[in-house]
């Protein structure tokens, strides 16, 4: 059976850390190896990257400069745990990947498709998703989702931003999702996590099993 790379995607207070773990548990039932990664980051020094992204500073980061930090970070993952795992026949699970560069760089930031795309060639050539699961939920549910799990943490650059720039991800992400119905799941996050959690283990035991199938 040849590896798969699948990539859970969402904006902030979705569940996606919770999720996460259901699906490496049912990725292991089933019998599956499986890499667990995130973006930005996965390597050590997309890590790095990932720091410079995230921590609010004083002087102001262009969105050029946040679009090609995402993509420095990508490359090296890509190069040094996403393609060796698949091509070892194991699976990648990965928190974020280009889809989350669409949603935030290009609509919530602005940025333009076109551009993103040149890069998406440029970094990863061929290689897409083969399964992209986008945990939805409305912006001020997850929003508060957020702020209840983020008491007494430091906030993110991200996380600074104002429930619009939100609202833009989320519909950058529907987008996505209705531009390629094949690849994307949308499950709806704004249930309890315990029903979001069965909705993904019956979606990901039916993918395994028809994987199996297949080769």
């Amino acid at each position: 059976m040849k590896g798969r790379f699948i990539t859970v995607e969402g904006g902030e207070g979705v569940g996606k850390t919770t999720q996460l773990s259901v699906i490496k548990q049912v990725l292991a039932e089933g019998g599956v190896e499986c890499v667990m990664t995130r973006e930005p980051g996965g390597t050590p020094r997309a890590e790095q990257i990932r720091e410079l992204l995230l921590t609010p500073t004083q002087e102001p980061m262009p969105p050029t400069c946040e679009l090609l930090l995402m993509f420095a970070a990508r490359a090296t993952h890509l190069e040094n745990v996403i393609k060796p795992a698949l091509e070892r026949g194991a699976w990648v699970v990965s928190d974020r990947f280009t889809d989350a560069t669409y949603a935030y760089q290009g609509s919530a930031r602005g940025m333009s498709v076109a551009d993103i795309a040149v890069l998406e060639d440029l970094v990863q050539r061929s290689l897409r998703p083969d399964l992209t699961l986008l945990l939805d939920a409305p912006v001020e549910v997850a929003l508060e989702r957020a702020r209840q799990r983020n008491q007494g943490q430091q906030t993110d650059r991200f996380e600074l931003e104002r429930a619009g720039f939100f609202e833009r991800v989320r519909s950058g992400y529907l987008a996505r999702a209705a531009q390629e119905p094949q690849r994307f799941r949308v499950i709806d996050a704004s249930r309890p996590l315990k029903d979001v959690s069965e909705t993904l283990r019956s979606l990901l035991a039916t993918y395994v099993a028809e994987a199996k199938r297949h080769g």
